[in-house]
């Protein structure tokens, strides 16, 4: 029984091992990823101020804010990412307190919208 138990182990282990995704995949990321936020951004500058006065036209900059802000995180993310990989024993604990900080901003940022919205 322990020794089935330790194979079905070993075979989990190496089932759910990491994989490495290839390097061609996260390039094509990162050009996608540069190019929404550079439309994203094209569509804010192209936006007019004087617009603002009707809601109606609220929803196109607010879609750009939304997507290219999110892009522009991913991108962040994608390229700290390949930089942790390059100099992994100098940046682990930058990375650590970036993790912590992240954390951190999210509860506080989940405190202030419960008390918003009850």
């Amino acid at each position: 029984m322990t020794e089935s138990a330790s194979s079905f182990e070993a075979l989990l282990r190496e089932a759910l091992a990491p994989v490495e995704p290839p390097d061609a995949l996260a390039v094509r990321l990162e050009e996608t990823l540069t190019s929404i936020t550079e439309m994203a951004a094209d569509e804010l500058e192209a936006w007019e101020l004087g617009a603002m006065r009707d809601p109606r036209n609220w929803v196109r900059p607010a879609a750009a804010v939304v997507v290219g802000g999110t892009a522009a995180a991913g991108l962040v993310l994608l390229r700290a990412r390949r930089r942790a990989k390059e100099n992994t024993p100098a940046l682990e604990t930058a990375r650590s307190t970036a993790e912590q900080s992240l954390r951190d901003l999210s509860e506080q940022t989940r405190r202030l919208l419960s008390r918003r919205w009850v």
